[in-house]
């Protein structure tokens, strides 16, 4: 009794003294421990309190700063603390990393299509979306659900819910499991302490729902486009009129709301991102899907919400998929690198919306918009109403600009919705904008809006110089294969990895250019506050949309071959994946009028027939990654910690060499002299045995040579082991070259990048090491 007094009493003043000098500097850390070696939740949770005990007056007191408890898959915490607090955890044995909790920012009809997943006559799904993924549980962590949406309501040929599920739909606001759940969205719910720490309350400032169900909509439109039911007669204010349905109709559902509504962007912490990664993968999902990341500086992997996550989902045979950032085309932007998950570049696809400019009676120009009826004004050149002829609400001259059109310049695609704020604001009727040529990508806006190029509106502009002349934009339309396509979208995060330069991201490119998919009809389709629209569809652009595109096939995959391990479904994807336009011409990285190299496109577009026979897979264990580990810079007793009990840890020099994961793609990023990889590949193919001839195409300045170049597969030889020599012939430094390997056995062709960097005309860096 005199103990538990004491306590009180210690706490009290403890909490008083931390609330006076503590609180100003404390902030959300969460504590990483590793694999979770109990299995049991009550003693992780022991075992977490006791050491937070260590900072703090006493346990009460350690209990009172933890938000959340990771006691499932991997162990940890996610506590108040302040600087100090986190110094001395980090300190201390059986603590692999601390690291301060940030907010990440959340980075269809057609786009089956595109891909080859077509509908039949009957618009029914194919026979491969028909037949896989029944048995498969998708988890996707974003902001919620609407559950009422039809992309979410199960269909009569669905199966009872697979018997390895261990989830749960969980009650909140607008929320209720027995109304909400179904066959088809089995698992709901939220996390939102570490939000909450950051904004305060969800409620009522946020105008979020404190539940699954999403306001934001992203969460909905990514979850609808991986898993979405098929729909009929579907579109968005008349645009992309047709069924809409998800990569994987038949595959079962879980949303992990871990991201919330602030000013109309999802915001996502990482100690909610953990909770959710946490309780997912002890639910039994066989994929993830996580839509969001941080741009650069990168963080080590295992002080990343996504390198922890990800690589204890692999551990367990899940594979995840990550957006690759919104943050192009500068190189180096890439987020999400962790070699175990899957990064998505995004492409566009052959649709567009056309929609005409008449200026004059005489000057003609096709642009890209949303726009639903006739606008008829005066056009008028930004300067007239904005300083210095930049359309941003700061920059207004204060002049009425009712029945104008707005002609505004920039070369930032991002800008446009200041744009749209400020000719709102001057009363103006339209905004034709122009952007650097390849980015016109149409968006759903607040106001009447024309993408056009630089060059169109230079042409404008000189027209209208002496004074604002008539102008009609006449209703956009939807057009099918008029363009080529895929290109890269503008906004597409670009390589090199900036965190471990060796492993070639974004992996792949899939659509993210104008997708359309479902909608909570409470939330404007436009992110504006004076848009009052309500919609059950919306067209949304952004790696966030061609994340769940990849989510969606490798729900098919891992259905068809659920022995195939995440390694070996992101081989199938990498290796067959495509480099050409609808043109057969090559693809093109929007941003620039430059072919999209690796760095922007990765191993190629998506193509999910191909993918679901490969022919030849590169696969990897856990184990597989552990010389990586060492050789980036992580210790023998650090990797101990996170791997699976029984897997053998060594760090010798010998055995460390990035270039030698056995990856699908191959990068060098310091070539100086003649060195030698090795790569092994496994027969999945229908027949066992099998003859596979190798090409090369050698980057610039690149001697590629291979051994053997042929490889003889049967019953007893699934498995072979090749190697390749690299041999500068060129003096060069920091400049990177492309080529390819491809396998063949006349039917299948396994394409590996190769990406090149010859480093020998001068003084060269090592590349760092990370640690945690």
């Amino acid at each position: 009794m005199a103990s538990s007094f004491q306590c009180f009493w210690g706490l009290f003043f403890s909490l008083s003294i931390y609330f006076i000098q503590a609180t100003p500097t404390s902030n959300v850390y969460i504590v990483y421990l590793g694999l979770n070696q109990s299995h049991d939740p009550l003693l992780t949770s022991k075992h977490h309190h006791q050491l937070l005990s260590n900072v703090f007056e006493c346990e009460e007191a350690a209990k009172q700063s933890i938000l959340y408890h990771y006691k499932h898959s991997f162990s940890g915490f996610a506590a108040k603390l302040n600087e100090n607090q986190a110094n001395i955890l980090a300190k201390m044995e059986g603590v692999v990393s601390v690291f301060r909790s940030r907010t990440m920012k959340l980075h269809t009809t057609r786009s089956w299509d595109f891909m080859g997943l077509t509908l039949d006559e009957s618009s029914e799904v194919t026979p491969l979306q028909l037949a896989y993924g029944d048995d498969i549980v998708v988890g996707v962590l974003d902001s919620g659900v609407w559950p009422e949406s039809k992309s979410f309501q199960e269909e009569s040929c669905l199966g009872p819910i697979p018997s390895c599920w261990k989830g749960k739909c969980v009650k909140g606001e607008m929320f209720d499991p027995k109304r909400d759940c179904n066959r088809k969205l089995i698992g709901a719910q939220y996390y939102h302490k570490g939000f909450e720490e950051e904004f305060g309350p969800v409620n009522p400032r946020t105008f979020d729902y404190k539940s699954p169900r999403d306001f934001v909509g992203h969460g909905t439109h990514t979850a609808s486009t991986a898993v979405g039911s098929v729909v009929k007669n579907v579109s968005s204010f008349g645009f992309g009129q047709g069924t809409a349905r998800g990569g994987a109709p038949r595959t079962r559902l879980a949303v992990y709301k871990v991201c919330w509504n602030e000013g109309l962007e999802g915001i996502c912490s990482e100690a909610d991102i953990m909770a959710g990664f946490d309780n997912a993968l002890h639910d039994g999902v066989h994929v993830i899907s996580a839509s969001f990341g941080g741009g650069p500086p990168l963080r080590p992997f295992f002080k990343s919400q996504a390198g922890i996550g990800s690589f204890h989902a692999m551990q367990l045979g899940v594979s995840v998929v990550f957006s690759a950032g919104n943050d192009g085309p500068a190189p180096s932007s890439v987020g999400n690198v962790a070699p175990w998950s899957i990064c998505v570049a995004a492409s566009t696809i052959d649709r567009s919306f056309p929609t005409k400019i008449l200026l004059d009676k005489t000057i003609s120009v096709m642009g890209e918009g949303f726009v639903t009826k006739k606008v008829k004004g005066k056009l008028a050149p930004a300067r007239t109403f904005f300083r210095d002829g930049n359309c941003s609400p700061e920059n207004s001259r204060n002049k009425t600009a009712e029945g104008m059109v707005i002609l505004c310049f920039s070369n930032t695609p991002s800008d446009i919705g200041y744009a749209e704020v400020a000719v709102v604001n001057i009363g103006a009727s339209g905004l034709i904008y122009a952007l650097p040529v390849t980015d016109q990508i149409a968006e759903t806006d607040i106001i009447p809006t024309v993408r056009i190029n630089q060059n169109q509106g230079t042409k404008l502009r000189q027209y209208i110089d002496s004074a604002p002349k008539p102008v009609v934009i006449s209703p956009s339309k939807t057009t099918i294969g008029k363009s080529p396509a895929p290109t890269i979208a503008h906004f597409s995060s670009r390589g090199p990895n900036t965190v471990s330069s060796d492993i070639l991201k974004p992996d792949i490119s899939a659509p993210g250019a104008s997708i359309m998919a479902a909608w909570p009809p409470v939330t404007p389709p436009a992110p504006s506050s004076s848009d009052k629209r309500s919609v059950n569809w919306n067209f949304l652009s952004g790696t966030s949309m061609a994340c769940p595109h990849v989510t969606g096939v490798v729900a098919l995959i891992k259905s068809a071959h659920p022995d195939w391990s995440p390694a070996a479904i992101k081989s199938a994807i990498m290796t067959t994946a495509y480099n050409r336009d609808s043109t057969h011409d090559s693809i093109l990285a929007g941003g620039s009028r430059k072919v999209a190299d690796p760095f922007d496109i990765g191993a190629g577009h998506l193509n999910p027939l191909k993918a679901m026979d490969p022919g030849l897979v590169y696969d990897m264990q856990a184990s597989d990654y552990i010389a990586y580990l060492c050789d980036i810079g992580y210790t023998r007793e650090q990797i101990k910690a996170i791997v699976l009990p029984g897997t053998h840890v060594s760090c010798s020099k010998e055995d460390q060499s990035i270039s030698n994961l056995n990856y699908p793609s191959i990068t060098v990023s310091n070539l100086q002299s003649t060195v030698t990889i090795k790569r092994t590949v496994r027969n999945v193919g229908p027949k066992k045995t099998a003859v596979y001839f190798v090409s090369i195409v050698n980057p610039c300045g690149v001697k590629v040579s291979i051994w053997p170049r042929i490889l003889f597969f049967s019953c007893f030889k699934e498995e072979h082991t090749y190697y390749v020599t690299l041999k500068p012939q060129k003096k060069s430094q920091g400049r990177y070259d492309f080529g390819e390997i491809v396998w063949t056995d006349g039917f299948h062709y396994v394409r590996s990048p190769l990406v090149v960097s010859v480093n020998n005309a001068g003084d060269s860096d090592d590349s760092l090491s990370y640690s945690i």
